[in-house]
């Protein structure tokens, strides 16, 4: 099983519904499980999840970089 394509697939999931990504923040387990459809091994499920926060994080400080950008080019 290729990890990234699974944070790719679970992102993509979370970034189409807000309601997966707080239900992600909870019971992360749960969530990869039920997207991706198979019951893995904790090791796998552990470094999924690392991923996928990485990747929220990597996100939000996105979106955070952007407003200050947009701040400090208006006028």
């Amino acid at each position: 099983m290729d990890i990234k394509e699974q944070i790719s697939k679970i992102m993509e999931e979370i970034s189409k519904n807000p309601n997966i990504k707080e239900q992600f923040e909870k019971e992360p387990v749960k969530v990869i499980e039920k997207i991706i459809g198979v019951d893995l091994p904790n090791d796998m499920i552990m470094k999924i999840i690392d991923g996928v926060k990485a990747k929220l994080t990597i996100d939000d400080v996105s979106k955070v970089a952007d407003v200050i950008k947009g701040i400090f080019n208006q006028g």
